[in-house]
């Protein structure tokens, strides 16, 4: 008898200094076990927050799927990425519209896929993760 892959955790944040502002992504990857495996973390220059949550998700889709892994768990702390994805809430966003499709497309390549909203404090390290990708783009434009 075949054993059922585990579900492997992707926790996604996205930050945005004034929205719009300068923005980042963030996301991390947990083995079945709960080990951080890898950690991602991306400037993505002015937007909004909204757009920098679906950025950071996008982000950990593609590093799961060139991973292998087919059994998902997504972490969110935002309430609209998790509903939009869960079909309660409409996309009307032009902007959002293009990433949620681009979202939905990624996860329909996973053999199962489960989209949770978290308390903030459950979702550190991808807040983390997000706000670094704006520092390292800041400390490297006031470097020279």
């Amino acid at each position: 008898m075949a054993e059922i892959e585990k579900e492997w955790l992707l926790m996604v944040d996205g930050a945005a200094r004034g929205n719009p502002g300068e923005a980042g992504c963030g996301a991390a990857i947990c083995d079945e076990t709960g080990a951080v495996v890898r950690e991602l973390s991306r400037y993505i220059g002015y937007a909004t927050n909204n757009v920098a949550e679906y950025e950071a998700l996008l982000m950990g889709l593609e590093a799961l799927l060139q991973m292998g892994k087919n059994r998902i768990r997504v972490q969110s702390d935002s309430q609209l990425l998790v509903r939009q994805l869960n079909g309660e809430y409409r996309v009307k966003d032009e902007k959002l519209k293009v990433l949620f499709q681009r979202a939905v497309s990624l996860l329909r390549r996973f053999d199962g896929y489960r989209i949770l909203h978290v308390p903030r404090e459950l979702n550190k390290l991808a807040d983390r993760l997000a706000n670094r990708g704006i520092d390292d783009a800041v400390k490297s434009n006031s470097v020279g």
